[in-house]
């Protein structure tokens, strides 16, 4: 029995283990994890060696009991115990190496052994009283005034009798305040508790990425915010002003692969969390944009320059997918079938994938990541997204809001690029599935790659749209949905309406459809009444005016040109006011290049005998994402949504992003991929069937034989 007794005791002592060897993102990381599983074991660590970018040392730096390097004699107790207490101090052999190796640090324990009993409070170890804030400026203006260490320490300890540093410590905060730093996170306590003051200085301290002029969009890795370490980057310019907003750097391979890791190392845990916790985050995520949607919107106008009304709607067609994502786990649920043969079940259960990546556009720089993501993420996947670098601002912010409302450290990852980040994606291994949308180019090549890969792909690319007019349509319900759909968002949107069929001509309609689209105000879109801003960029201009110049030289009218528009303080803003070119044709470069690509506030008009033909004309246009009819009639009405051969239809109404719990449909080549974007079929996206079957026998109640 006693024996017993002694071995519980001895199991309930830190047994000092050495910390897991594994991979992480950074230095920090390392550290972080060696120091807190150390004093878990009742021992801390130090740094004895560094060199920042490749290699970091760290051993004991002592505590508890220690032995005494002298060789025992025989001599009375008291001898002994006056001897101890003026021993040296023993190094502790314990030692551990953190290598960067290709871009992640890599832990290897060199020596696991102590020559010490473990502290049995940790508060008994130096390290865990350091200096305060207020107690590192009294040092220094003590050393200053000629005090040596030990007066220093007195002098402080005359003020905090429980102050347990030593005269050595005091000699390394002078150290570093001859190095001119004062930051004071480098005499950090150990205790759990931390001052006011600390606290209070930390919250005012601004990242790194912060303090550029402009500043550096960051990359998140792993829950932290970092400046990239690449030099290159892409100037993020206000359309309006041309000044730069940020900058955008290249993610480096090596950061790429810690976003990477990162998310896959996130994935184990956060598919284990209930489904119900991670709807909370998402109910706190929505809860948090409602509360900033003000910033929101006004940062997506300064860096794309759509009006402030458009970026609003931008935010909240984007929030009503992280709504929707509150009521996932209803969608989530499989299927059983009881007692399919002799007492077997069988049932399925969907499943998250791993790590997704999301590649975005510049048309909604708010709406399409959190398309991505929301669902992605609520499903139990872990993300890799890549914004637009012309805007990505926007889903900086938002990714900031979902740390905040609880999204763990690694499950929503960042990073940034153009052509070469995007091949990266495609070829990484580790992701499984890729969604996209963007131009027709951009599309097919990711669809190619990343298929090739194994890749499971949604990419929706290129597409405008068509509206049919009809002779009995309602005159101002429809001039009305076709100037907000031609002309909103400068046109730059997916949605937007770019070709209008008139059957049976343009003339009783073009007075009116010119009185309206003049009436458009062209100005910034932080101006409260602005109804269109200034396209992207210098380049998005030049291609408009260009494709404008092309329609006219062959054979089109220009009716309404918005090219020469002059905004007063302005003027060297990328605007173009409303356009509107009639007898186009089919063969047109025009028709051809703003049907496949993104353009501006162009309208194309063209003209149709009759209702037949018009349907021909939208059918026969391969990048005919979705059309809409204008009549009072149902049998036309009916008539066209059965024959048109698009994924998206609008009676009366123009086309528009569907709610998120219906499918965003769209036919080949307008979308590569096997499953589209939303409602039952975005969830099906992100998670996979699996199939289980079941049987239990009750084997005590079975006979000998069976057993």
């Amino acid at each position: 029995m006693m024996d017993i007794e002694c071995s519980s005791e001895l199991n309930e002592q830190p047994q000092m283990l050495p910390p897991p060897p594994g991979t992480f993102i950074d230095r920090e990381e390392l550290i972080q994890h060696v120091g807190e599983f150390a004093v878990s074991q009742g021992y801390v660590v130090t740094i004895k060696q560094s060199k920042r970018d490749k290699v970091v040392v760290l051993g004991c730096d002592r505590g508890g009991v220690y032995r005494n390097r002298r060789k025992p004699i025989d001599e009375s107790a008291e001898c002994i115990r006056r001897r101890r207490t003026g021993s040296r101090l023993t190094n502790c052999p314990f030692e551990v190496v953190g290598k960067k190796d290709d871009g992640l640090w890599v832990l290897t324990v060199k020596n696991g052994t102590h020559n010490h009993e473990p502290l049995k409070d940790i508060a008994e170890h130096p390290s865990a009283r350091r200096f305060s804030e207020k107690e590192v400026l009294l040092i220094k203006e003590m050393t200053e005034a000629g005090l040596k260490p030990r007066q220093i320490l007195k002098r402080l300890r005359q003020s905090n009798p429980d102050l347990l540093s030593t005269p050595k410590h005091v000699y390394n905060v002078k150290a570093k305040l001859r190095q001119g730093n004062m930051s004071v996170r480098n005499y950090k306590s150990l205790k759990p508790q931390k001052s006011a003051v600390r606290n209070n200085y930390l919250s005012v301290m601004e990242p790194s990425w912060r303090q550029h002029n402009p500043p550096r969009v960051p990359n998140l890795i792993g829950g932290r915010f970092v400046d990239s370490q690449s030099f290159a980057s892409i100037d993020v310019i206000n359309p309006a002003t041309q000044e730069v907003v940020s900058q955008v750097p290249l993610t480096t391979n090596e950061e790429f692969r810690a976003a990477v890791f990162a998310a896959k190392r996130a994935f184990p845990s956060w598919r284990n969390t209930p489904s119900t916790i991670r709807q909370r985050i998402m109910f706190k995520f929505q809860e948090l944009i409602r509360r900033d949607i003000d910033k929101l919107a006004m940062n997506i106008t300064n860096e794309h320059g759509k009006a402030l009304k458009d970026a609003y709607d931008d935010v909240l067609c984007g929030l009503e997918v992280v709504e929707h994502a509150c009521g996932l786990a209803n969608l989530q649920i499989g299927e059983f079938v009881s007692n399919i043969s002799n007492g077997v079940d069988s049932y399925s259960i969907r499943e998250p994938l791993g790590v997704c990546a999301g590649i975005c556009p510049f048309d909604f720089p708010a709406m399409i990541p959190l398309w991505m993501f929301s669902t992605a993420v609520t499903c139990g996947n872990t993300f890799i997204l890549k914004p637009s670098e012309k805007d990505p601002g926007a889903a900086v912010m938002l990714a900031e809001l979902a740390a905040e409302a609880g999204l763990p450290n690694g499950v929503l990852n960042i990073v940034h690029g153009s052509n070469e980040i995007i091949s990266t994606i495609c070829d990484d291994d580790d992701i499984k599935a890729v969604s996209f949308v963007g131009p027709s180019t951009a599309g097919s090549y990711v669809y190619s790659r990343a298929s090739a890969k194994g890749k499971r792909v949604q990419c929706n690319i290129g597409a405008k749209n068509h509206a049919v007019v009809m002779p009995d349509a309602s005159m101002d319900t429809t001039l009305n949905a076709l100037v907000t759909a031609g002309f909103g968002g400068a046109g730059q949107k997916r949605m937007s309406l770019s070709t209008v069929v008139f059957v049976g001509g343009l003339t009783p309609w073009e007075d009116k459809l010119v009185e309206r689209a003049q009436a458009l105000r062209v100005q910034p879109g932080t101006e409260p009444d602005t109804d269109i801003g200034p396209v992207i960029s210098k380049q998005a201009k030049e291609l408009i005016c260009r494709l404008i110049q092309s329609s006219v030289g062959s054979g089109a009218k220009l009716v309404v040109d918005g090219r020469n528009i002059l905004v007063p303080g302005y003027e060297h803003g990328n605007f173009i006011g409303p356009t509107i070119l009639s007898n186009v044709k089919v063969s047109m470069e025009c028709y051809k290049l703003i049907q496949e690509e993104t353009c501006g506030p162009v309208l194309l008009c063209m003209e149709a005998d009759n209702i037949e033909e018009a349907i021909d004309i939208v059918n026969r246009n391969k990048y005919g994402n979705g059309a809409s009819i204008f009549t009072t009639s149902g049998v036309t009405a009916r008539k066209f949504q059965t024959e048109i051969e698009v994924g998206q239809v609008g009676i009366n109404i123009p086309i528009s992003a569907p709610f998120p719990f219906s499918c965003f449909t769209s036919l080949k080549p307008l979308f590569a991929g096997d499953i589209n974007f939303d409602g039952k079929v975005g969830i099906q996206f992100y998670t996979q069937i699996k199939t289980v079957s079941q049987q239990w026998k009750d084997v005590a109640a079975g006979t000998s034989s069976d057993v």
